[in-house]
């Protein structure tokens, strides 16, 4: 069977035990989420057609306006989980707290947490631009038998054993890593079926993409400013190409296909960045690094960071390795 013959399913079986722990768990996991992702990606795709679109009106925990959309998410990823007895627990950036999950075959014995952004770049939801969903797996560190705790929850980014984004977009597809390479899945709606499409994924050895909201440029840290006017500047190989959509899974899936690096700093606005560490960073972070590349704070590697909270922000720099510590290095010298 050829490569782009092969189905997600497949895929995840044939590779079972490349699984440190491979007991089954894992892959009815990434199977579960590869079901509420198609189901998400038809109410996507008929947002326009339903009363899906606009605000719902509440705030999540980040004071954020909650979209339709989110709320709906939400509810299918988090139902589709909890039903499939695979988990012992849920943190969802739509949620105040994680969910324990108490299995009706298994009590509190399950080992894995899932931390998810369900519906990531909604607010573009209305004018039809590319979102999508992002994910991290962890294996609990409490005692098997009891209920989930915070701390299985506040783990290091290099503790992850799986994770994974998927992208609505002209074609839906699932990229995910489980600590051996990176592969893309693109999903044929005929059929319902994931096909691998994208095998062993890598960022282009230079990239020459930067995709950083330069509208935020005067609330930027100098180190940011600097290094914008190092990608505009006309030397060697550059000027870079700037390109920013605003959905950070769109924005990371054309870096690591086109080579270039994302940027959303901390900066006056946000002291201390705007994107999750857990539900964005910590994922983004394991992608990149499987596919070749690097993600940063500007000064340390991401998944690095011990977690004090579930909805902490962190500044973020993701892409060409090169790219990312060439920042890296105007972060410094501005300090």
């Amino acid at each position: 069977m050829s490569q782009h013959n092969q189905s997600l399913g497949e895929f995840i079986i044939g590779n079972q035990d490349s699984f440190e722990y491979s007991t089954g768990e894992l892959s009815k996991l990434l199977h579960a989420i590869r079901r509420a992702a198609k189901v998400v990606n038809h109410k996507v795709n008929k947002a326009g057609l339903s009363d899906i679109l606009g605000a719902a009106g509440e705030e999540n925990i980040q004071g954020e306006e909650q979209q339709k959309l989110d709320v709906y998410a939400n509810d299918i990823f988090i139902d589709t989980l909890i039903n499939r007895e695979i988990l012992c627990g849920i943190a969802s950036e739509e949620n105040d707290d994680y969910i324990t999950i108490k299995g009706q075959k298994n009590d509190h014995k399950n080992k894995y947490v899932v931390l998810i952004d369900p519906l990531d770049g909604s607010s573009n939801i209305d004018v039809n631009v590319s979102v999508g969903t992002i994910f991290s797996i962890y294996r609990r560190v409490s005692e098997i038998g009891t209920p989930v705790t915070e701390e299985d929850f506040l783990q290091p980014g290099n503790k992850q054993v799986a994770a994974g984004y998927v992208v609505y977009g002209t074609s839906t597809m699932l990229v995910y890593t489980t600590g051996h390479g990176v592969n893309g899945f693109t999903l044929n709606p005929a059929i319902g079926t994931y096909y691998l499409s994208h095998p062993n994924m890598k960022f282009p050895e230079k990239g020459n993409i930067y995709s950083v909201n330069e509208g935020n440029y005067v609330h930027f840290p100098q180190g940011v400013k600097d290094y914008i006017k190092y990608c505009q500047a006309e030397e060697e190989d550059r000027p870079y190409t700037s390109r920013y959509i605003g959905s950070l899974v769109s924005d990371i899936h054309r870096n690591i296909l086109k080579g270039g690096i994302y940027i959303y700093p901390q900066s006056s606005k946000y002291k201390t960045g705007k994107l999750r560490l857990l539900y964005e960073c910590n994922p983004m972070a394991f992608i990149a690094e499987q596919a070749g590349g690097k993600a940063s704070d500007g000064f340390q590697r991401i998944m690095d960071i011990n977690p004090k909270e579930l909805h902490q922000r962190v500044p973020f720099f993701c892409g060409n390795k090169y790219m990312v510590e060439k920042a890296e290095e105007f972060m410094k010298n501005a300090k």
